[in-house]
């Protein structure tokens, strides 16, 4: 993660910044958010947002590739008073680990699985700040990532699959919220 980019003083009209993976890989650039909603799609007609479609990518994996293709229409993140939901619009699931989606008192988060046509408030503001209180030692020496969602597209990941890590998934998507 480059938390530089979250430092840019120039750069503090953003709600959050988004990262394409391809399995260990970042492809392309941070992609800062300002407007309340963003469209991540591969392919959508007069499509405005973030394109992966145009991203160069060097990844000749097959699954990858197959991956990609179903991509689709994608997701819309959508920025409102209450948090932060993620639409599906994608004919395919998607799945998505938040520390706010889970019980706070679980050390385990879980990648919860999100059908195709269906939203979900991924991210939860309120949620996250009391999240933030670091009350015994294990925890301080943990980096935080409750201002973090993570967005596989097709493939899921975690306890339930044969995928235990993300960065094992072909296609993903890290949202960085800014907790400023």
């Amino acid at each position: 993660v480059d938390s530089q980019v979250l430092q840019e003083p120039e750069d503090q009209s953003h709600w959050c910044v988004v990262a394409y993976w391809e399995e260990k890989t970042r492809v392309g650039r941070l992609y800062s958010v300002q407007e309340p909603s963003l469209d991540i799609f591969y392919d959508l007609p007069q499509g405005n947002g973030f394109c992966l479609g145009q991203l160069n990518s060097d990844n000749k994996n097959q699954l990858v590739q197959k991956v990609r293709s179903k991509i689709g229409y994608g997701i819309q993140l959508t920025r409102e008073v209450d948090g932060v939901w993620v639409y599906n619009r994608s004919s395919y699931p998607i799945f998505i680990k938040s520390a706010t989606l889970d019980n706070p008192d679980s050390r385990v988060l879980l990648v919860h699985k999100v059908f195709p046509g269906f939203s979900i408030k991924a991210f939860d503001y309120e949620k996250a700040y009391s999240l933030q209180r670091p009350n015994d030692h294990e925890f301080m020496q943990q980096p935080w990532t409750g201002f973090t969602v993570q967005i596989s597209f097709v493939k899921g990941w975690g306890q339930c699959y044969t995928r235990q890590f993300i960065s094992s998934c072909p296609c993903w998507l890290e949202v960085i919220f800014n907790n400023q």
